[in-house]
């Protein structure tokens, strides 16, 4: 396939994003939100990249990969534009070499686990780590090029974000799913949009997340507004007539927001 497009990422985008846990392609998907949120993208030669990654391993360990990817490639955190929404497209990121914590993490799980080395994700607040599946002592992160941390080193990059006076819980660095890791890369582009005041990205954004399952009011009510931000309340009406169609909780909600979103058309 060539070029995805936006209307055709985001269909494919929900498709993936809908299938059973286990079964999540986490490199496609990745690749499939870049092409969404950004509005174009190459799919299929972001998988090809990153065989190529994968037949640069020089063995299938957790060493081999880190050497590989952070000494040998140079991966690392970008700290100097941290808000680039380039950073948290996965194409982009194997290209320049820089990305933020969850993108990096995502790049170690997916050639890791093209190689065999067991990987988990990390979605510990304010910082995204990858766990060792084998010894779940060992944590990575891939931002600081590949720094090996124990729970202590989870703890002490937890309180330089939140402050020493934050309670660190070790549930925080229990292994999160590939749906979870999706989330996230969208709240950070969420965020990233708020930041840099882009609208369009706004709406791409949260415009999957509502796609997604489990998706709550909340979820679609971002989207409405976003689309009524650039004045096309016909559309947010639109996505709270369907939530509401659905019979989810807050439905009445939605459906009274709709009615004031019509209202606007007039």
């Amino acid at each position: 396939m060539g070029t995805v497009q936006r209307v055709e990422a985001v269909e494919r985008f929900a498709a993936l994003a809908g299938g059973p846990e286990p079964a999540i392609p986490l490199d496609e998907a990745a690749l499939v939100l870049a092409a969404a949120t950004r509005g174009t993208g190459e799919v299929e030669a972001g998988l090809a990249a990153l065989d190529a990654l994968a037949a640069e391993v020089p063995a299938p360990t957790l060493d081999g990969l880190r050497a590989l990817l952070f000494r040998d490639l140079g991966f690392a955190g970008n700290a100097e534009d941290y808000h680039d929404p380039a950073n948290s497209w996965l194409d982009e990121v194997i290209e320049r070499r820089v990305g933020i914590p969850i993108t990096l993490a995502v790049l170690m799980l997916e050639v890791g686990r093209r190689v065999g080395i067991p990987l988990a994700g990390v979605s510990m607040p304010g910082h995204f780590l990858v766990r060792d599946k084998v010894d779940p002592g060992v944590y990575i992160d891939p931002f600081a090029r590949g720094q090996v941390l124990d729970r202590g080193g989870c703890a002490a990059r937890f309180h330089a974000v939140h402050g020493p006076g934050a309670v660190f819980d070790d549930a925080f660095v229990e292994p999160v799913g590939k749906r979870a890791i999706l989330v996230r890369m969208l709240a950070n582009l969420e965020s990233v949009a708020g930041i840099r005041s882009d609208r369009e990205l706004l709406l791409r954004a949260v415009s999957l997340r509502a796609a997604m399952p489990g998706a709550v009011l909340a979820d679609h009510q971002r989207h409405a507004t976003a689309l009524a931000a650039g004045g096309r309340f016909r559309e947010a009406a639109e996505v709270l007539d369907r939530y509401a169609a659905a019979g989810g909780s807050g439905s009445v909600a939605a459906a009274a927001a709709a009615e004031r979103f019509r209202a606007r058309l007039n």
